[in-house]
């Protein structure tokens, strides 16, 4: 659940006022750790600020979609040798890329009678 920066700022100047856990637990729904967490992001100044994190890729898209362009017949082990990855890493990128994957070519009867 989000509260505001207000909220927080509220909670923590009641504790410091002198009122105790189970005051603050029934008056703001919150527990102890979550006033010592406000607490220390106030003291560094991030309580309001959210941390994004990201993650690093080691495919580059534009690096990859270059090499489908230049190498349309490939196999997906034939693709990841030049990112150092695994055929199921670039798997998975071609699909948040939104290519998919070969069709099947149209079924053949095994013995056809003529």
């Amino acid at each position: 659940m989000a509260y505001s920066i207000d909220y927080k700022k509220r909670a923590i100047e009641y504790k410091d006022e002198g009122h105790t856990f189970a005051e603050l637990r029934e008056v703001f729904k919150i527990p102890s750790a979550t006033y010592y967490d406000w607490k220390e992001k106030l003291e560094k100044g991030i309580l309001g600020m959210k941390v994004k994190r990201t993650r690093n890729r080691k495919i580059d898209a534009e690096k990859l979609k270059q090499a489908i362009k230049e190498t349309p017949d490939a196999y997906l082990e034939e693709l990841a040798k030049p990112f150092d990855c695994t055929p199921q890493a670039v798997f998975y990128a071609l699909i948040k890329m939104n290519y998919t994957y070969k069709k099947r070519r149209l079924h053949t009867l095994k013995n056809p009678k003529n």
